[in-house]
Formats: C-alpha cells, sequence, structure tokens
C-alpha cells in the first residue's frame, strides 16, 4: 500500500510541472499522444513519464524535465501488448531480435504449450539435436532457472514467461506411452510442477490434441493442476478437441477448474472443422454459463481463419504411441499404414482433426523443415502431391518420415464469422500462436503463419479500426491488463504510476498487418514506438541495439535464497 501511495504523489506532483532537475529528473517523457492505459477507460490527451525501467508519472507532464523528449501527437500510447500464447522460448535463443513479436507492438510473450521449455533431461535434449545444429544453439539448462538464466545472458528485446507443460511433465517421467501415469510417477510429476512454479512458472499447462498429452487421463490432470494452485497458479490448455467433441472438452476444462479450485484459460480458442462451423454461439454461452456458475474460465485467440501445428497432428493418436520413431515405424508398416490411411479418407464427421477437418489436402499449406525441401514451402499439400505424381495422402506419410515429423502445416479450419464473435467476448485475449521470425536471418527461409506478425496490428486495423469490431480502449484492454491479470504480472498491463515500463506507441490510422498466407515474412505498419523495462526497442519501426527483455516469474517464484532455508 505505500509504494501506491507514494506513486500517486509522484503523479501528483509531476501534474503541477514540479519535477526538475537532480534525482527528480526524468529519463524519458512520451509526449501530447492519446493515452489508452489499459484499463478499458475511455483515451484521454497527455504525457507518460519513463525513469529507469518504471513509469514514474501519466498526465499533464509540461513543466517535467527529462533527458529524452519523443513528440507523440496524434497517436496512441498504450502499455505493451502480450502475446497470451507465444512460440518464442527457443527462437529467442537463436534470435533475439524477435521482429515479428516487436513490430506488431509485443513486449511480453506468454509460452509453454503442454510442452515447454523445461524441465528438460539428457535424452530430451539428444532428441533436439536436429534442432540445435540447423539453428546453432545449445540447450545447456535442465530447469526453468538455468532457462532464465540463459536468456538473461543471450538477451532479448521482449520478455519471456513461461508455463510448465503437461507433456514436458509426462515426456520426462512416462515417456511417450499410450497408459495412465502410476500413482509413483504422478507423485514425481507434481513434485516437477512444486519445483516449477518455485522457479517461476505461471502455473500447469495442457496440449490435449497432441501425443503425448491426450493419453493423460483428467484425473491425472487435476492432480497436476491442484499442485499449480498451491503456488498460485492458473491452468492454461490447448483442449481435448476445438471441433465436433468440443462440448466434452470443455466439460474436461469445467471439471478441472472445480476439482482443482484453479482459474483456467483456454488457448486460442476456435470452432474447427466446416461441420462444425457456427458452433461459436454455443462455445461462449458454455463458458460464460460456466463463469455464472462460479468457475474462473476465460479465452484467448488469434484473428484468422487458419491454424498451424505440426503436418504429422493429422494422423490419428494411436499412431503416435512410443514416440516419433514408433510413429514412423508404423507409416513404414505397410499394414498399419493402410489402417492410417482408411482412417483419413473414411467419410467425414464432426469430430475430425487437421487434415480431414480443413476439407482435405487442399485445405493444408506444407511448411517443410528441412532445407532440402524448402521450395516446397507454402505450397497445398495437394500441390506438393501433383508435382510428385502421388497420392496426396501417401505424400503426407512420405513427408513425416523424410523430416522426422517435423514437417508443420497451417489448416485452413474456422469461419470468419465465428472468429469475430470470438474476439468480441469481453473476458478474451489475444495470441500469436507463433514463434518470433524475421524476414532475415536464421527464420527467414522458414515458412511460417502470418499471425507470427500481424495478430495485434490486425485487430487494431482491420477489426477496429475498418470493421468496428469494438472500441479501441477494449481491445487495448484485451492486449494489455486482462492478460497481465490472468496470469500474475501484476505489474504490467497498464499505464500507471509504479508499472514497468513496458509501452507501444501506434497510428492508429496506419497500423495495419501486411503478412499474407503466400508471403507471411512482411512486418506490420503503423508501430513507432516501443519500450521494454524503460528502453527503446524499436524507434520509427526499426529495431534499436537494445535488448532488455527479461524473463518474467509467475506469482509463486520463491528465490533461490530462500528456497535453500526451506
Amino acid at each position: 500500500m505505500r509504494g501506491f501511495v507514494v506513486a500517486l504523489v509522484v503523479l501528483a506532483a509531476c501534474g503541477k510541472g514540479d519535477v526538475g532537475g537532480g534525482k527528480s529528473r526524468l529519463d524519458l517523457v512520451l509526449r501530447h499522444g492519446w493515452i489508452v492505459d489499459g484499463s478499458g477507460n475511455p483515451k484521454y490527451r497527455g504525457d507518460v513519464g519513463v525513469r529507469g525501467d518504471r513509469i514514474v508519472a501519466v498526465g499533464f507532464l509540461d513543466g517535467a524535465q527529462a533527458r529524452e523528449t519523443l513528440d507523440v501527437s496524434g497517436l496512441v500510447v498504450a502499455p505493451g501488448f502480450i502475446d497470451m500464447l507465444g512460440q518464442s522460448e527457443q527462437n529467442v535463443l537463436i534470435d533475439n531480435r524477435v521482429l515479428s513479436k516487436v513490430t506488431q507492438g509485443i513486449t511480453t510473450e506468454v509460452t509453454g504449450e503442454g510442452g515447454s521449455i523445461a524441465p528438460l533431461t539428457e535424452q530430451l535434449v539428444a532428441a533436439d539435436s536436429d534442432l540445435m545444429r540447423k539453428y546453432h544453439f545449445q540447450e545447456d539448462w535442465r530447469d526453468l532457472d538455468g532457462y532464465f538464466a540463459h536468456l538473461a545472458r543471450t538477451g532479448s528485446t521482449v520478455n519471456i514467461a513461461t508455463f510448465v507443460g503437461a507433456t514436458q511433465l509426462r515426456m520426462v517421467v512416462v515417456g511417450n506411452e499410450d497408459r495412465p501415469a502410476t500413482a509413483a510417477e504422478l507423485a514425481h510429476m507434481q513434485a516437477l510442477v512444486d519445483t516449477a512454479m518455485e522457479q517461476g512458472s505461471l502455473g500447469v499447462s495442457t496440449a490435449l490434441e497432441y501425443a503425448p498429452a491426450l493419453y493423460a487421463p483428467t484425473d491425472e490432470l487435476v492432480a497436476l493442476a491442484r499442485a499449480a494452485r498451491r503456488h498460485g497458479g492458473l491452468y492454461a490448455t490447448h483442449m481435448r478437441s476445438e471441433g465436433g467433441a468440443i462440448d466434452a472438452a470443455l466439460d474436461e476444462v469445467f471439471r478441472i477448474a472445480r476439482e482443482a479450485d484453479i482459474a483456467a484459460e483456454i488457448w486460442h480458442l476456435k470452432v474447427a472443422g466446416r461441420l462444425n462451423w457456427g458452433r461459436m454461439p454455443h462455445v461462449l454461452v458454455r463458458i460464460d454459463s460456466a463463469r455464472a456458475a462460479g468457475l474462473d474460465v476465460t479465452a484467448n485467440l488469434y484473428p484468422y481463419q487458419a491454424a498451424a501445428t505440426s503436418l504429422d497432428a493429422s494422423i490419428p493418436g494411436w499412431a503416435h504411441a512410443g514416440g516419433v520413431d514408433s510413429l514412423i515405424a508404423r507409416l513404414r508398416n505397410p499394414a498399419a499404414r493402410a489402417r492410417i490411411r482408411a482412417e483419413l479418407l473414411a467419410p467425414p464427421q464432426p469430430t475430425d482433426r487437421f487434415l480431414r477437418a480443413a476439407g482435405g489436402p487442399a485445405g493444408v499449406l506444407v511448411l517443410p523443415f528441412a532445407d532440402s525441401l524448402k521450395q516446397l514451402t507454402g505450397k497445398r499439400l495437394s500441390e506438393v502431391a501433383a508435382l510428385r505424381h502421388a497420392d496426396p495422402i501417401e505424400t503426407l506419410f512420405d513427408l513425416v518420415i523424410a523430416e522426422h515429423a517435423r514437417t508443420s502445416a497451417i489448416y485452413f479450419l474456422m469461419a470468419e464469422p465465428d472468429v469475430q464473435l470470438a474476439l468480441k467476448a469481453w473476458w478474451t485475449a489475444f495470441d500469436t500462436d507463433a514463434g518470433g521470425v524475421a524476414p532475415d536471418g536464421p527464420f527467414a527461409g522458414d515458412g511460417t503463419h502470418p499471425r507470427a506478425y500481424g495478430t495485434f496490428a490486425r485487430i487494431l486495423g482491420h477489426y477496429v479500426r475498418d470493421l468496428n469490431l469494438l472500441p479501441l480502449e477494449q481491445a487495448v484492454r484485451k492486449a494489455t491488463s486482462l492478460p497481465a491479470q490472468r496470469v500474475g504480472l501484476h505489474d504490467r498491463g497498464l499505464l500507471r504510476p509504479g508499472m514497468y515500463a513496458d509501452i507501444t506507441v501506434f497510428d492508429p490510422n496506419a497500423i495495419s498487418d501486411r503478412a499474407t498466407f503466400e508471403r507471411p515474412h512482411q512486418p506490420s505498419a503503423g508501430i513507432v514506438f516501443v519500450l521494454v523495462n524503460g528502453q527503446i526497442v524499436l524507434s520509427h519501426g526499426t529495431l534499436t541495439a537494445a535488448r532488455p527483455g527479461r524473463g518474467l516469474r509467475g506469482p509463486g517464484y520463491v528465490a533461490p535464497e530462500r528456497r535453500a532455508r526451506k
């Protein structure tokens, strides 16, 4: 409480023009902008003063002295955007510019979707050897403390916060087997959650459409969520189904939230598959009803009609048991391959996933991993098959085998009216569900989804300005204070004295996404300045040399010296 009072005194003093030289001098003042403070309140003209890594004043600051002053007249000054689900935990170590995120105004990324950056074992590190050879980095950590230490050494333009993934825990303790964890294994996984939470994890996460996570029964997930809840953590989930079985998947989310007494976040909310289009109103009503019944459930999403994940995700879950080597062995076995093929060619069903939900090979864009296959990047699976004079399903199998299941894919799964309804819901935040990349550098030749570059600019330009789908102030709230509140980053997400100086300045008339599915490596336009922890990382749309991003720790964090005394 005392810090809050001090912050108000600083604000009042600055508003009267009493900030002079010496210790009161500011490092930076953003003058004469339209302040959209992240709360959802109406915008107003004013100034923002920064000292060190904190905001110290917001209001009328004409009397304030500062080492640097930026005239932002006519521009919107907002808290830095928070990507509620990114995938940059490795990317940031490879290319610390994280350009596609910064150029759309993102200052903090939340990551850890089922799989997470820690814990690691020697076996899991060995499985990533092809990644490390290709991108020239080393996984030299084994826990979250070690990862954050590595991140501090290499630097970043953006802050990184992470969940511990239930998939990761299964791979460490159970492996890739299709079975429930034993009591001893579950106790081991809970202990790993305790450790991750004390080291700064935001909570526990699941990605239940993918092996080996899909082999976990609900009781196992409740137990892991309870461990996270002991430390104030959140349960975040890629649900078990986003299509025809979405009601059962929602039931599972609600059960976990209820039985673990934990807040729940649904990642990249969608209604997938053409046979399910138009069901978003039903999904939103179900979540509203759960909230009215006392459950703390919210969601986030990206503003596109296509999803992206691995190509092998189209292969039925049973075929993944035992891991990638076992999957490839099945694809090389004529009988198993024929069974998988038959399942992929069966009559359409509402519960279809990925390839089948996208309407078949013409609804899938291929993003190969190997440099030798880059000529196929961005082509439809049907086109790749035609180029090879081969059957599309057999082509899918051959790509999975050739790239050891590293091939990615974009699947056209959603209907625009469903996307718009979810964007408007007051309790949804935004995500990119993509790693940070750049048009040059180590990821330049890789395919990616346009959401990697365009999510937040598309929302503020296309949906807010052009379509008037939701007010500017509400869109900024959903990009800033809402996600900060959900994951427990209570000193970010608002333009208030005492908060960290993560700030995004943009031109509301010019902000727009430029990345397309055909040409995804195009940064967004209209983001003028981005500050991270008080330092300018983007100036007039150009990256600076500053790398002030940090590893952000969750509500259960315990400093190492205190852990040692426990």
